[in-house]
């Protein structure tokens, strides 16, 4: 009886995990996600892009329905469009890896952007390639990332993170118009990073903090942006707090790193070209040398 009871219990557990998505993918695990309006060449060229043949990957279609579901209201229309376009493909990776993203003819949404938007809506650990065959904004790509996303893992993200994240890729976008996407990013980020202390503010409070952030920055903005960055602190407030800090802090270790790199690289470059020149230099002074004598 008891080995029976042991059995049922951890056959039990198991169907759980199971239900639960513990099961439901593996690292390495990816899929493309197709802009419903593109021809056959259009794909081609896409999937060159992408550097696989088409097939090898389980692949998903978006339509521009599925797009206006988180961007209607929130962007504008032209920018929408009426026409799946972009496309994506992600693949799954180790747990803390971060999230890697890259772009080919996006002309609006930044890496960044994408990356804080997804991590908000609760996606991480992956890499993520967004391209169109001609240049778009973009912003109908995190459509496909959240469906390709849900495919792979066979889970729902939450709804509200889903619309949040949504919501802060088109008011960082916006914003960036004005004053820099770099500028937008921290500045959101920064907003981000004191949610704990807004949510327990008026509204009147927490726009003067936001005029402090943007003073921070050395930049200027208007009334309809502070309206509209209240409007995204309120959402973000609605979600885990604790969580979208550390994740927060998780994307600004990644950028220094990533900032780290590249300073070292660039470093390396300098020593070796100062090296060169230098080595030019004596050459030169000695062949001046020879004939002047």
């Amino acid at each position: 009886m008891k080995c029976k009871r042991i059995i049922s219990i951890i056959m039990a557990a198991l169907c759980l995990l199971t239900m639960s998505g513990a099961f439901a993918y593996k690292v390495g695990e990816a899929r493309v996600a197709i802009g419903a309006n593109l021809d056959s060449e259009q794909i081609a060229a896409v999937y060159s892009d992408f550097g696989i043949e088409r097939g090898v990957i389980p692949e998903i279609t978006v339509t521009n329905e599925n797009e206006r579901q988180y961007l209607e209201g929130l962007v504008d229309d032209k920018k929408i469009g009426h026409k799946a376009i972009s496309c994506v493909y992600i693949t799954i990776l180790d747990d803390s890896s971060g999230l890697n993203v890259s772009t080919k003819n996006i002309n609006w949404c930044t890496e960044q952007m994408y990356k804080n938007a997804l991590t908000t809506a609760g996606i991480t650990d992956a890499d993520v390639k967004v391209t169109a065959p001609f240049e778009v904004s973009g912003t109908a790509a995190l459509t496909g990332i959240y469906k390709a996303y849900e495919d792979i893992t066979g889970n729902s993200l939450s709804s509200l993170a889903k619309m949040v994240g949504a919501e802060e890729l088109i008011v960082t976008g916006q914003l960036a118009e004005y004053i820099g996407s770099d500028e937008a990013t921290a500045l959101i980020n920064e907003l981000k990073g004191i949610l704990d202390i807004t949510e327990t503010m008026s509204d009147a409070d927490v726009k003067k903090e936001i005029k402090k952030l943007a003073d921070q920055y050395n930049v200027q903005v208007t009334d309809e942006q502070i309206e509209q960055l209240l409007k995204l602190c309120r959402q973000l407030e609605k979600l885990d707090i604790n969580q979208l800090k550390e994740k927060l802090v998780s994307i600004t270790n990644t950028v220094e790193k990533a900032m780290t790199a590249k300073d070292k690289v660039a470093k390396t470059v300098t020593t070796i070209t100062e090296k060169i020149t230098g080595f030019l230099g004596s050459v030169s002074k000695f062949f001046a040398g020879l004939f002047n004598k």
